[in-house]
């Protein structure tokens, strides 16, 4: 599988619990992070569920 670079360009602050923890699991904890992960479905379903958060860097 390929990789995706996420990166987390918006605060966390005032998301809501479910997008705090979604960003927790994908590995994300503080702004202007990178993290790798594989491009699997469920990973990219949690990029799509905090995309107004992050940005996939290519």
């Amino acid at each position: 599988m390929s990789t995706i670079k996420i990166k987390q360009t918006k605060s966390r602050i005032g998301a809501p619990i479910d997008q705090k923890r979604t960003l927790d699991a994908l590995g994300l904890r503080k702004m202007n992070r990178v993290v790798e992960r594989e491009a699997t479905p469920s990973i990219l379903g949690m990029v799509e569920k905090v995309k107004h958060l992050v940005t996939i860097i290519k």
